[in-house]
């Protein structure tokens, strides 16, 4: 394999932290860091980026280790779940069955329920046919229990499995019979409904993703339309799609009107408009017209496709929380077990009783695995990235879901996010004898390959008055101020005040202008010569009318500075960062300068959010703490750009993220708070001889059922957000 190339596995019996830290600690032996592992435990997924080592080594070493490897294959872990499955739900019920058999057989022999449950207590041992039932249900119930103990038991890395297994063993070898064989049928049955509710939850988050249609209608040469499955259909295929239907790929529209509900990529709550010329995506849902159109992408790399890709490869990344959990398990667990000992040891070193204090060991080893806290952080991450991609906001990783939650301040991009980028010519200014047709053909001609928001505005303005792009030549863009090139056989440029005043061009009536236009609101651009200025396009742009509510609310949820990085002129970045109360503004900013802000700003109010398109503003959101792109639907590179992509142009979905990840910590710490809470309380029981081993297995599976189905309700919940806001 080349350098950097990257390895998926699917791991037998990945299911639980215990595992997840074999897998890292096999993987040290060949020095490969943890940045470079990912760890699905819902999936029993490993992801490795390989550097000096083969596929071949990652895999003999995961096999040393105990634990089984097999290459990953989308759809293969379907057969292989169904299977072990079905064995566990047999080995289930043979063990609840034969332990229901041998307790009636020991009541009759004992005279009652009673003396059954007393067992060796009170001198009752159960007859050989009550051991030989008992002694069927522990192996039924054990048999996938036991080899995962002796994988634990090789690595010296004692978990739930291995803990379990002493239990059971200790509980015959004190004649417990009945205790051994009712903690081993409790505990197939934690596992299976364990198994059960990560499934249900596993299956709820994939089919968020699961958006997209089978088989798309495509044009044949004859004419004709024919079903054929997208992953035939090539870009540039013409395909239909009939009123009501699912788009089946990413495309642009040839023809046909209708709207389309895209709220499964940008989570907008309202239809669409579309028409020839505009995209749509795969996975949306076309309204009552018909339309024609154009594939731009393969099946496997539409916006939706790439999504559900990002979100698959987020649940790898884990969170601050799942990483201090992990942390935290390492220390409780040998504590715990130290504990045990003590328990065991020094009460009868003391005068008490061997056998009474070696049972309450035994209980406090089956407390002492954390899998029920440590399992439920992990897929309440999971629910929170599924729930946020379905309001349209695209988190790319574990990590950042609970940044959002300790933000201090906030940076904002001007153009396309805090206005419409809606950018239209207000006026053209021509000076030193040249006319409104020569200064648009001139400036067109510059701008014509530019997909900047000014760019588009000034061509369209000029077509509108019929004045095309007239052709220009050795265009070099000047980073940050603007652009020169050869037009009619002259140098031109085009740029900015700032660039303007760095040429020394500018004359006392120019400023005047310019700084009136500015004050009033307006962009300014400058077309100009080696000689002198030859004219003005002011632009201007809207206000977004959310913008001031979202603003407020930041401000209300204890966002201590909002901040305005535009490369816009000062006049302009005043007059639309005062109509918003930001705390500071800051106009005509070159890209540098922009990181130089986050860094001051990271300095004093960590952490930082930079907010922009994903593409001028990506080093300043990659130097941010946390970097949100704007409108990235269909962009790849604004995808590929910031930590947390926002699917639609709705400036509303930052408050909700925010709100959304204080929500998503909420839950996290409840269940943190809960599971140990239950392991304390059953700790606390069994010192003083209350709690015993049945009670203690269903503290356990009560607690893991319970954290698990709090983590999932983020799936339902809109995050703390007002109901006119949440768009999900």
């Amino acid at each position: 394999m080349t350098e950097k190339s990257i390895l998926e596995l699917r791991i037998e019996g990945l299911d639980c932290a215990d595992e997840a830290e074999i897998l890292r600690r096999a993987l040290k032996t060949l020095e490969i860091g943890e940045e470079s592992i990912g760890i699905d435990i819902l999936q029993a997924k490993l992801t490795v980026v390989l550097g000096n080592h083969s596929s071949d080594d990652v895999v003999t070493a995961i096999d040393k280790s105990g634990l089984k490897a097999h290459l990953w294959e989308e759809g293969s872990q379907g057969g292989d779940h169904v299977g072990l499955s079905k064995w566990r739900t047999g080995s289930t019920l043979v063990c609840g069955s034969f332990t229901a058999l041998g307790f009636l057989l020991h009541a009759m022999e004992a005279g009652g329920a009673s003396s059954a449950l007393g067992g060796a207590e009170e001198g009752g041992g159960p007859s050989f046919l009550s051991c030989l039932s008992y002694s069927i249900a522990i192996l039924a119930g054990g048999s996938m229990v036991a080899p995962k103990a002796w994988v634990a038991a090789r690595n010296l890395r004692p978990d739930m499995n291995l803990l379990m297994t002493v239990a059971v063993v200790g509980a015959v070898s004190i004649g417990e019979w009945f205790e051994a064989a009712m903690v081993t049928f409790l505990f197939a049955i934690s596992l299976w409904l364990e198994k059960w509710s990560v499934g249900r939850a596993q299956k709820a988050i994939g089919s968020l993703m699961d958006m997209t249609p089978a088989r798309a209608r495509v044009v044949g040469e004859d004419g004709e339309l024919r079903k054929v499955e997208v992953d035939t259909v090539q870009v540039g295929t013409k395909f239909t799609v009939l009123p009501g239907e699912k788009i089946a790929l990413d495309g642009v529209i040839q023809g046909g009107r209708s709207e389309v509900d895209q709220a499964p990529i940008t989570g907008e709550s309202k239809p669409v408009k579309k028409e020839p010329g505009d995209d749509v995506f795969a996975g949306t849902l076309n309204g009552d017209g018909a339309l024609d159109v154009l594939s731009t992408k393969l099946a496997s790399n539409t916006t939706i496709a790439n999504i559900a890709k990002l979100v698959s490869a987020a649940r790898s990344s884990r969170s601050p929380s799942e990483r201090w959990v992990d942390r935290f398990a390492q220390i409780y667990t040998p504590i715990v077990l130290l504990l045990a000992l003590l328990t065991f040891l020094l009460p009868p070193m003391l005068g008490s009783s061997w056998g009474v204090w070696f049972y309450r060991s035994l209980v406090l080893l089956v407390i002492a695995c954390p899998c029920a806290l440590v399992i439920s952080t992990p897929v309440t991450i999971v629910a929170s990235l599924a729930r946020a991609a379905r309001r349209g906001v695209l988190i790319k990783g574990g990590e950042h879901i609970e940044t959002p939650a300790r933000l201090r301040a906030i940076a904002f991009d001007k153009t396309g996010t805090l206005t419409k980028g809606d950018v239209q010519v207000s006026q053209v200014i021509p000076l030193d004898g040249h006319d409104v047709e020569g200064i648009l053909g001139r400036a067109a001609g510059l701008e014509s390959r530019s997909d900047h928001p000014l760019a588009r505005a000034i061509v369209s303005y000029g077509r509108e008055l019929g004045v095309e792009p007239l052709p220009a030549s050795k265009v070099v863009a000047i980073k940050g101020k603007g652009l020169r090139g050869e037009v009619d056989g002259r140098m031109f440029w085009l740029g900015s005040h700032r660039y303007l005043e760095e040429r020394d061009q500018e004359t006392a009536e120019v400023h005047e202008k310019l700084e009136e236009l500015s004050a009033a609101g307006q962009s300014v651009v400058v077309l100009g010569d080696d000689n002198h200025v030859c004219g003005f396009i002011a632009l201007g742009d809207a206000i977004r009318p959310e913008a001031k509510e979202v603003t407020q609310r930041l401000r209300a949820d204890g966002i201590d500075r909002l901040v305005m990085l535009t490369g816009d002129n000062h006049g302009t970045a005043k007059a639309i960062g005062g109509q918003l109360d930001l705390h500071e503004i800051h106009g005509e900013m070159l890209p540098e300068e922009k990181i130089a802000k986050v860094a001051e700003l990271e300095g004093e109010f960590s952490p930082v959010a930079m907010v922009g398109d994903g593409v001028n503003d990506a080093p300043a959101l990659a130097r941010a703490s946390l970097g949100i792109a704007m409108g990235a639907a269909g962009s790849d590179v604004a995808i590929e750009t910031a930590d947390i992509a926002l699917m639609s142009d709705d400036i509303t979905a930052i408050p909700w993220l925010i709100e959304h990840s204080r929500h998503t910590l909420r839950i996290v710490r409840q269940n943190v708070v809960f599971a140990l809470g239950l392991k304390i309380l059953v700790f606390l029981l069994a010192l003083i001889g209350i709690a015993s081993l049945w009670m203690a297995i269903l503290a356990d599976a009560g607690a893991s059922l319970l954290v698990i189905a709090n983590g999932l309700r983020i799936l339902r919940s809109p995050g703390g957000m007002p109901p006119h806001m949440d768009r999900g």
